[in-house]
């Protein structure tokens, strides 16, 4: 039994979550090893969360709702709370990017986080040596949810030649990465491009960039160093940005061709021989 506390439920998303369930589950009449039980969970995996001592999954705010009738309650609240477990300069790109109408990103390094699959994602979030990795690809993955949305933003992706060939995670992880890419250009609202290695200097040799553009909002350009990032909307800024976006649009391969590039990447580099673990021992 985990030993209760009281909870500021103005502290964090966390706390007002934690203080929400225990305070419909008491509401309810339910003690933390019967409610465990509805949602298939451990008493004191009830009690972790109720005390903020562990982050909710989506997967267990939906069975809450369903065990304690509340309507969505706690499914609506677990996007707030995963948001807060990213980094706190990274919080509010996160939030304008679920609110935009326009992605445009150009990603020198890395597949963009919107495409990543969990194991790629968890590899390149352990780079950081953070303490609550678990937390942090969650949240990754709760991002992605904008992708699903009835109106889903247009999302346009660049991805340098050297983000396929870069095993990130290992053979099968870089793989499966690859196949995602290759999944999400059948949506109609993303569209992925390469630019090759063959388009020499480009127009942003300084690094990767996003622009977002909104309904009813400026539009914003946002960049990252070492250890964190930045949003303008200086309007000079967006005006490169722009431009510079349009040139490595011309410079990229197209859709057809970058899903070609990617799939050749993956079957020459990726394949089943690929895999250190099948290679006959001498």
């Amino acid at each position: 039994m985990v030993k209760l506390r009281d909870l500021d439920p103005s502290a964090s998303p966390l706390d007002y979550y934690g203080s929400e369930l225990r305070r419909l589950r008491e509401a309810a009449g339910l003690s933390q090893s019967q409610l465990g039980s509805c949602v298939f969970v451990t008493a004191s995996l009830i009690g972790q969360v109720e005390t903020t001592r562990r982050v909710p999954t989506r997967d267990f705010s939906e069975r809450v709702d369903a065990a304690l009738g509340t309507d969505g309650l706690f499914s609506r609240l677990v996007g707030l709370v995963l948001r807060s477990q990213l980094p706190t300069w990274f919080q509010a790109y996160a939030e304008m990017e679920a609110r935009a109408t326009y992605i445009s990103t150009y990603q020198a390094q890395l597949v963009y986080g919107l495409l990543q699959t969990e194991g790629y994602a968890r590899a390149v979030l352990a780079t950081g040596v953070p303490p609550r990795l678990d937390d942090l690809v969650a949240a990754r993955m709760e991002r992605q949810r904008i992708l699903d949305r009835d109106r889903p933003p247009l999302s346009l992706v660049i991805l340098d030649e050297a983000v396929l060939h870069r095993p990130v995670g290992g053979w099968k992880v870089t793989r499966d990465q690859l196949g995602r890419l290759l999944d999400v250009v059948e949506r109609r609202w993303v569209s992925v491009q390469v630019l090759p290695y063959e388009a020499g200097e480009h127009a942003s040799l300084v690094g990767s960039f996003n622009l977002l553009r909104f309904d009813d909002a400026p539009e914003l350009v946002y960049t990252e160093d070492l250890i964190s990032g930045h949003m303008t909307a200086n309007s000079d800024t967006i005006r490169e940005a722009h431009r510079r976006y349009a040139n490595l649009q011309a410079a990229a391969l197209s859709e057809g061709d970058s899903a070609e590039l990617i799939n050749r990447v993956m079957e020459e580099h990726y394949d089943s021989e690929s895999d250190p673990a099948s290679r006959a021992v001498a």
